[in-house]
């Protein structure tokens, strides 16, 4: 069986993201979106609501389950037999910060490959940070995100 990962803290899911997984499923047998935790990073969402707003997103991704960790991607994908990690990149910019990750993992995990998928140009401006950004200041985030995200996007932001 052939097993892919995506990675990323998905604070929150993104119509990118999405659209990242859907193409990334149709080249394994099995798909795991793992929310991974960055303790430099200060979180919109908690692990569990980061988690349910995936299963809600993905749900359409029949080879696809939804997971999450707190340690080191290569120690994840060694742990479960994943041999193929998948990132999408918007731009130049995501391709330095990426090339050095898969670096990384390649020295801790040197039979895991990782491939670079291109984001689809409608959905290339589309960042999790932008998204957290316009939704603070109650600006129309329909489009950018899953409706779930949008919904909880407005909890979150008293709308």
């Amino acid at each position: 069986m052939r097993k892919g990962i995506c990675t990323g803290s998905f604070d929150p899911v993104t119509n990118g993201h999405i659209n990242i997984f859907e193409r990334a499923s149709k080249l394994v047998d099995e798909l795991t979106v793992c929310v991974f935790v960055n303790t430099q990073k200060n979180y919109l969402f908690d692990v569990e609501e980061r988690v349910q707003l995936l299963k809600e997103s993905t749900r359409h991704i029949e080879n696809l389950k939804i997971d999450s960790s707190g340690g080191l991607v290569a120690d994840y994908v060694k742990s479960h037999g994943i041999k193929t990690i998948f990132r999408g990149l918007r731009s130049a910019t995501d391709f330095e910060k990426e090339f050095v990750q898969a670096q990384f993992t390649k020295y801790l995990a040197p039979e895991v490959e990782t491939i670079f998928l291109l984001t689809e140009i409608n959905f290339s401006f589309i960042s999790s940070s932008g998204v957290r950004e316009l939704a603070k200041f109650h600006g129309e985030v329909g489009g950018l995100v899953p409706k779930c995200v949008e919904i909880a996007l407005r909890k979150k932001f008293g709308d």
